[in-house]
């Protein structure tokens, strides 16, 4: 190990040479009172302060060589260290100068202390100066910087920490570096624009020269694909096959097709890099290498065509096949499903034509594109849910807003009916469709996760306790339901009310999975993760949760259908008996909560829905934020001037005939200007203020700001059928306030009206 500790400065800024100036200066002050140099009124005053600069030189000496002696021990361990390390380290300053370097340093790169790092790598890298400065100025920003640096077919992984002081501890990983002039494979290494950068001996042997680029017929698969290039002077197919990537660089073999398919030698082709099969114009496999029987499956060549493993195209693969043939205008690529029962496999198949013993015939060459179907899948759903989602949104302003004209009016014509009225059904169908409308509006609010929740803190056993006569009546005589806790559960957050829709849509599912009755059992356990879990596209941290599941014994879900049961209006039901609104609201509701849900499924033996919910870390739960609801209290009598702002007219008239009714005095607003503008007569008393959220122009909570400033005490109701972004990230931030959602009832605006006056 080199070192040059005189490189470390005291890390104050202090030198010896600075203290010694200091001391001679004091001894110097000194000698000249002691030999009556000086006036004599001066003597004394100059020897206190000779005597004090030599006591601070002393000291400050002293203190220097403790921080020189403990800079020296560290970079004795550092030296010992870096020894062991089995890369050539360095250290440097901001200048690139080599402080220390272990000794694999010294002996691949003759580094010695006080030469410059950029000089000593000059014989790997091609530019190390303009490389050690991006790395450099990267690791000042990040305390740390790497990059895999690729060169004539050799990869050198370089890296830099900071040490701090304009220290960089540099380390260049030897051990990954390799190249390919030893393999007998054509191997070639690719930078920007297909340029190549190295070619090892067999590659130079196949195109008889140093190709200089790739060319330009490549098919749409890239450099995983079919390519023509000129080999050794002829037009040939050739396969690409990616070895290694590094950022803009990779290493590439190529493999020429009719060349290896022309070869007696089966075993040649069998060990081909890349799935491929040798084809007959009818699509019959001739035959296929080891990396295509795994991808495809059983195949028997000479009596396996491909049309019975592959689907997909939408017109029959034979045609394809036969375009290919007569029209040869280079590779034809298509994404295609195999037919595979164990799982779900998509493959692009890159065909092209070749002459084998004055025969035609077809390569197919096969890369496994589920990956990219999936993503793309992934992608499609993503856009799917968020359309629907704005769709949602949508719906539930403006039909909330319907359906409260409708309720609300009919809550009118009930307070003039009594029960022994003809009309009186009649009124109580209209209020009942009205209100399975609004929960429909609720469940599309639900799987687009832009419902409004109320989070509590719960205990699953009670709840699933409070829940269990109403399932015990939904699952009906043929079904058992039985129950199974773990004795230590914990509580979780979530909405009690969404929740138990959760459960009530697993365990309706699960009956009607068995028409033949069987058995439906609810578990709960406390799950306990040290790891990051992924499943189903779905990445579950660490931590605790409670997980519940709900298991049946029906008939099953097919597995090319499993991964579509939580899409919205997606049912497996007949027309009229199911909505495909269930699991999708169940899987709006958990991932809202912050949960998480998954589906196992034996066609035929049952399906197995697992829940998994966050361990809540509060204690108390939090008060519910929604008014009481008409079935616990009914509306009551009151006083008092009331604002109603709403920009709906079927809205607001509802709303002010059932507020007078009540014995309010109800002022109308049509818009947040006009409500402001009535405010403006300072002799207008308003005890509370009913108000839209979202409205056109001015806004709900902004109106009522502007307000408050000059109405501080008057308190707030606000309304709307759709919350989601109305109050921003924060909520309204406005005190003495509450939210009523749409569709509501007579009695439950007037009971929230009532709650803010008393």
């Amino acid at each position: 190990m080199s070192i040059n500790s005189d490189a470390f400065p005291d890390r104050w800024g202090h030198t010896p040479s600075r203290n010694g100036a200091l001391i001679l200066v004091a001894i110097t002050m000194c000698a000249l009172a002691a030999f009556d140099l000086l006036p004599q009124p001066w003597s004394m005053g100059v020897a206190t302060v000779g005597v004090t600069f030599l006591a601070v030189g002393f000291v400050e000496m002293a203190r220097i060589w403790c921080c020189r002696r403990s800079e020296i021990q560290a970079l004795s361990v550092l030296s010992e260290y870096l020894d062991w390390e089995n890369a050539a380290c360095f250290v440097t300053n901001s200048k690139g100068e080599i402080l220390i370097a272990n000794q694999l340093a010294n002996t691949r790169f003759h580094a010695s202390v006080g030469t410059r790092l950029d000089q000593r790598l000059r014989s790997i890298i091609a530019n190390p100066a303009a490389v050690l400065l991006s790395l450099q100025s990267q690791a000042q920003g990040k305390g740390r910087a790497h990059r895999d640096i690729v060169t004539r077919g050799q990869t050198l992984p370089v890296s830099v920490t900071t040490l701090g002081h304009d220290r960089y501890c540099w380390r260049i990983a030897l051990d990954a570096e390799y190249t390919w002039d030893d393999v007998e494979a054509p191997v070639i290494t690719l930078g920007c624009e297909d340029v190549v950068l190295y070619a090892n001996k067999a590659a130079v042997r196949l195109f008889g020269q140093m190709p200089t680029s790739l060319g330009h017929e490549i098919s749409e698969r890239g450099r995983d694909g079919i390519i023509r290039i000129a080999i050794s002077g002829t037009v040939k197919p050739a396969v690409l096959s990616t070895l290694r990537q590094n950022g803009t660089t990779c290493d590439l073999l190529v493999t020429d097709i009719e060349d290896v398919v022309s070869v007696p030698d089966v075993a040649s082709f069998a060990d081909l890099p890349v799935p491929i099969m040798h084809l007959s114009l009818k699509g019959e496999i001739l035959e296929a290498n080891r990396l295509a029987l795994q991808l495809v499956g059983e195949i028997r060549p000479g009596s396996t065509n491909i049309e019975s493993l592959m689907q997909g195209l939408g017109y029959p693969i034979r045609d394809w096949l036969m375009r290919t043939v007569e029209q040869d205008t280079g590779p034809r690529s298509e994404f295609l499903r195999l037919t595979r029962q164990d799982k779900e496999v998509f493959v692009q198949v890159t065909l092209s034509r070749i002459q084998r013993e004055g025969q035609t015939g077809l390569i197919a060459v096969l890369n496994d594109a589920t990956e990219l179907k999936t993503l793309e899948a992934q992608f499609v759903q993503g856009q799917k849910m968020q359309a629907v989602g704005q769709l949602a949104g949508g719906v539930a302003h403006d039909f909330n807003n319907l359906l409260t004209a409708i309720s609300g009016h009919c809550d009118l014509l009930l307070l003039r009916h009594d029960q022994n009225d003809p009309n009186y059904s009649d009124l109580e169908q209209i209020n009942q469709n009205a209100n399975r409308a609004a929960a429909l509006v609720s469940q599309l609010l639900a799987f687009s996760r832009k419902q409004t929740l109320r989070p509590e803190t719960l205990d699953l056993r009670d709840t699933i306790s409070d829940l269990i006569h109403l399932l015990n009546r939904l699952v009906g005589e043929k079904v058992r339901l039985t129950l199974s806790h773990d004795p230590v559960l914990k509580p979780v957050c979530a909405d009690k009310r969404q929740l138990e829709q959760v459960l009530m849509n697993l365990v309706v599912n699960a009956r009607d999975a068995m028409p033949e009755g069987g058995e439906i059992r609810i578990e709960t356990e406390v799950l306990n993760l040290d790891h990051p879990f992924t499943r189903d596209r779905a990445t579950v941290q660490p931590g605790e949760y409670v997980t519940v599941k709900v298991v049946d014994s029906g008939v099953g879900i097919p597995a090319d259908k499993l991964q579509k049961v939580f899409e919205p209006f997606y049912t497996t039901k007949r027309t009229g008996e199911g909505t495909g609104l269930g699991l999708s609201t169940v899987y709006g509701i958990v991932k809202q909560t912050g949960g998480f849900i998954f589906v196992d499924s034996i066609q035929g033996k049952g399906t197995e829905f697992t829940v998994l919910l966050p361990v809540s870390s509060h204690v108390q739960a939090s008060e519910p934020v929604m008014p009481v609801a008409e079935q616990e209290k009914g509306a009551r009598q009151g006083e008092g001037v009331v604002l109603l702002v709403e920009d709906e007219a079927p809205v607001r008239a509802f709303a002010t005939r059932a507020l007078r009714l009540k014995g309010y005095t109800v002022l109308e607003a049509e818009s947040a200007e006009d409500a402001l503008r009535l405010l403006e007569d300072t002799d207008l008393s308003v005890d509370v203020f009913v108000t839209d959220v979202v409205m056109p122009g001015m806004d709900g909570p902004t109106w009522v700001r502007q307000a408050r400033e000059t109405r501080p005490d008057v308190r707030v109701v606000f309304m709307s059928g759709y919350t989601e972004g109305a109050f921003g990230e924060s909520g309204p931030g406005i005190g003495n306030s509450t939210f009523l959602p749409k569709p509501f009832s007579l009695t439950q605006l007037t009971e929230a009206v009532f709650q803010q006056l008393n």
